[in-house]
């Protein structure tokens, strides 16, 4: 049953409404917009039936901090305002409120118009569903297109980009990192690191096939990938409207061969001036490595990639990074298993 919270300091507008809508949606009656966000720490509604003229936080306020909130701003809200002016409603769309119901309302008119609310957004869900579908297969395309050009990388972008989303889940479980990543839209995120090795699709096959070490020549212009995956995305970004993807997946391609203490490449970025993008990425992309066969070495155990990374903390990794890797080492080993 479809959750939606009714906002206003009037007892009576509340039980109007509840009584309306009760049956066919569960319901929340809340008095204070404060009453609101602090059920909303342990709720989520399909939709909120705010009032504006409310004292302390009114609805406008009400709203904006709702949409400031990553995780809270795609929550529909309809207005219920005893306000009859234009300018109200100009507002109150502009700030992406999604309707407005007079005061005082028809209970047979406000549940109709909320169906129709509730049925135009699953629609729209569904669309949007739909349209990342087809959005994340063609990055995937994309990205086993240049991975099937190493032969010795098979399964990397998967793997790493399941690494990832445990080293990212165990991070927002502890609170790391939480005002940044509380922004993060992780099915965005997650598969535009698949992109993170596009800028390989300018090297050579002879090099990226190179059956024996690499010399140093070899190994500077492996390097080069990480600036021509920037400059590859930042081509697409030039002739886009970008929603955030690849603006994840260009931090990604260019800092993930980045060192905590500057000493990486290709910029030599230390500390948290390398993307918070490329500081994971570098864990599970070494990771990954050590635990893959290459021409020249055998994969490491488990036991000895964990013992590596560790010892490179504070070097070439951030600390708490690690620290959060180190909790959940074991699942990376069960997904190097798996594949």
């Amino acid at each position: 049953m479809k959750i939606i919270f009714i906002v206003d300091d009037s007892d009576t507008n509340l039980m109007w409404a509840k009584n309306a809508l009760e049956g066919a949606y569960k319901t929340y009656a809340l008095p204070s917009a404060e009453r609101m966000f602090k059920l909303l720490q342990k709720i989520t509604p399909d939709l909120i039936l705010l009032d504006v003229d409310m004292p302390q936080m009114d609805g406008y306020e009400a709203l904006m901090t709702l949409k400031a909130d990553a995780r809270l701003k795609d929550i529909p809200v309809i207005f219920l305002t005893a306000r009859s002016d234009s300018a109200s409603e100009i507002r109150g769309f502009e700030m992406g409120a999604l309707d407005f119901i007079s005061k005082p309302f028809s209970p047979p008119v406000l549940l109709k118009r909320i169906e129709t609310h509730i049925e135009q957004d699953k629609l729209l869900k569904q669309a949007t569903h739909k349209l990342r579908e087809l959005h994340n297969a063609t990055i995937s395309v994309i990205a086993d297109m240049v991975e099937n050009r190493d032969e010795v990388t098979g399964g990397h972008i998967n793997r790493t980009q399941a690494y990832l989303e445990i080293l990212i889940n165990e991070l927002l479980r502890n609170g790391t990192y939480a005002d940044e990543m509380g922004n993060w839209d992780l099915s965005i995120v997650l598969p535009s690191a698949q992109l993170h090795d596009v800028g390989k699709i300018s090297i050579s096959d002879v090099i990226l096939n190179k059956p024996d070490r690499l010399t140093n020549e070899e190994f500077e212009k492996i390097k080069t990938h990480c600036i021509e995956g920037e400059r590859i995305i930042d081509q697409i970004i030039s002739r886009t409207e970008d929603d955030g993807f690849l603006l994840h997946a260009k931090r990604f391609a260019f800092s993930h061969h980045e060192k905590w203490n500057g000493t990486g490449y290709p910029r030599g970025l230390s500390g948290t001036d390398i993307p918070l993008e490329g500081r994971l990425m570098a864990i599970v992309d070494v990771y990954d490595a050590l635990r893959s066969w290459r021409p020249y070495k055998e994969p490491f155990s488990h036991e000895k990639a964990v013992e590596i990374l560790v010892k490179d903390s504070g070097t070439h990794f951030e600390p708490v990074l690690i620290d959060a890797f180190v909790n959940i080492a074991d699942e990376f080993a069960a997904i190097t298993e798996a594949n």
